[in-house]
């Protein structure tokens, strides 16, 4: 029964996910200003790491934890990037 309640909800967290990725796409590409952008794809990478965590409890592997810990640390990084080159107009200062 657990196990059954276990799959239902990763299938729909999954789901959920796919939706908020396709959502955040459509602002990455229709954005009115270049913020919303960014935001777009503040949103696209964490909602990836998400999926990829749900597919890690789902399949009960290591691997996919890792992955998403390293998209985490890329998404923040460029994050931060693009919020300082948005900012200032550049993103190594001399």
């Amino acid at each position: 029964m657990s196990a059954l309640l276990l799959d239902f909800a990763c299938l729909f967290a999954s789901v959920c996910f796919g939706l908020a990725m396709l959502f955040a796409t459509w602002r990455v590409l229709r954005g009115p200003a270049a913020q919303d952008r960014v935001l777009g794809l503040d949103t696209l990478y964490i909602n990836g790491m998400l999926l990829l965590l749900v597919l890690g409890i789902r399949s009960a592997s290591r691997s996919y934890f890792e992955i998403a810990l390293l998209i985490a640390l890329f998404g923040f990084v460029g994050s931060v990037a693009l919020a300082k080159f948005l900012l200032r107009g550049e993103v190594i200062e001399p």
